[in-house]
Parts: C-alpha cells; structure tokens; sequence
C-alpha cells in the first residue's frame, strides 16, 4: 500500500491512488491534470521524504460548494438581529498516480557525462 502526503492550499494531505478528496478551490479547469507538491512518500515500511523523480498526478473531478454555514447575530433588549451564511468553495480531486517520474524536458533521458579533467595549461614563465 503505497501512500503519499501532498500540499495544497497550505495545507497537507494523506493520499493513495483513486482516492477522492475535498480541498480548498483550485485555479485549475474540470477535468485537468496537474502535479501538486510532494512531501513523503511511503509504504510496506519504507519512508522517503521528498524524494526526488517521483510525482503524484491528480486530476480535479469538479468544482462544487461546502455545507451552509449559518451566522447569526443577537443583542438582548435592544431588537437587534442579523443573519448571514457562508458556502466555502471547494473543488474535488482524484488522485490517479504515486510515483511516476517525472519526465525530462524534451522527453528524453538526460545522457551521462563523465567528468574529465584536464590538466592546467603551462606558461614558459612558469617552468
């Protein structure tokens, strides 16, 4: 069971892959993909925080509005009443995979280089 824990909106998240989850309103479209910020990666008893090459893709399923909060305001002996609501807006996400690469700019591996020295230039004042 592979588990990871993401950021979004400053606050930090516990997921697998398919699970679905609630979180703050994101500037991205319905049904767009997109790679939120990793933290920790784990699983089978293996743990690695921030672990470089490896991505979580999750996709927003759709924009939708929290539970009515209502507020009410009251003052004794003086007739003083005000109602207001709030609806926070929230967007639902489905992570769809832990731990792809992440792919090179261009699409291809980068080539190893091997690192050669050469040696310093001399001067005939030197010698």
């Amino acid at each position: 069971m592979t588990y990871a824990v993401i950021s979004l909106g400053g606050k930090q998240y516990r997921v697998q892959e398919g699970e679905r989850l609630l979180v703050d309103r994101l500037a991205h479209d319905e049904g767009k993909t997109f790679t939120p910020d990793l933290l920790l990666v784990g699983g089978d008893g293996d743990v690695n925080l921030a672990p470089s090459g490896v991505t979580v893709k999750a996709r927003v399923v759709q924009h939708t509005l929290g539970k009515k909060i209502r507020i009410g305001k009251y003052r004794p002996k003086n007739g003083y009443r005000r109602h207001t609501g709030y609806r926070s807006r929230l967007s639902q996400i489905e992570i769809e995979s832990i731990g792809g690469r992440k792919s090179a700019a261009k699409g291809d591996p980068p080539a190893e280089k091997k690192a050669t020295r050469k040696p310093p230039a001399t001067t005939k004042a030197e010698s």
